[in-house]
């Protein structure tokens, strides 16, 4: 038997998926499932050693296998990586979830992820790579999207309530 999360959300680094996610999983009583966590137990490192062992497509491959299998398996709320959206097949898998965009502006996003710490895209020219990712994503963020949640300027309780009111039936 499959599961399906009850949410998954996507969105630029410095959104929110991961607090947003866990308030998100706490106020519905359900399990949290980040697939960036999954690819570093999956690997057995961080990611970005992955990154700087390996290289940035063997990764995205980790991330294709995480995200098929946290869409087959996990019935809570389930955060994607914010480049996970790059891979036709991630979007195709994505159909019939109920997905939610944590959208964010550049501003925001910067003030959240700290220039880069932990972040191998983000390693040179912090704000201008966040830009250009941002830009180049946004499309597919909203292709993917059922619903778009604002985040700037607001606490992780704010969106995560919101986000709790679009999923009643």
């Amino acid at each position: 038997m499959s599961a399906k999360p009850v949410c998954v959300l996507v969105g630029a680094p410095g959104s929110g998926k991961t607090t947003v996610g866990e308030e998100l999983a706490a106020r519905l009583t359900v399990t949290f499932r980040d697939t960036d966590a999954d690819i570093e137990a999956m690997a057995g490192k961080p990611i970005p050693e992955i990154f700087i062992d390996e290289g940035e497509a063997h990764f995205r491959t980790l991330e294709r296998a995480a995200v098929a299998a946290a869409l087959a398996s996990h019935d809570g709320v389930l955060a994607l990586g914010g480049g996970a959206i790059l891979a036709e097949e991630n979007r195709a898998a994505l159909v019939g979830h109920t997905v939610v965009h944590l959208s964010v502006e550049l501003s925001d996003a910067v003030r959240r992820v700290g220039l880069g710490a932990g972040r191998p895209l983000l390693a040179v020219n912090p704000r201008a790579t966040l830009k250009h990712l941002m830009d180049q994503r946004r499309p597919l963020y909203a292709q993917v999207a059922t619903a778009t949640v604002v985040t700037d300027g607001r606490t992780p309780e704010e969106i995560a309530a919101e986000i709790a009111g679009l999923l009643k039936p």
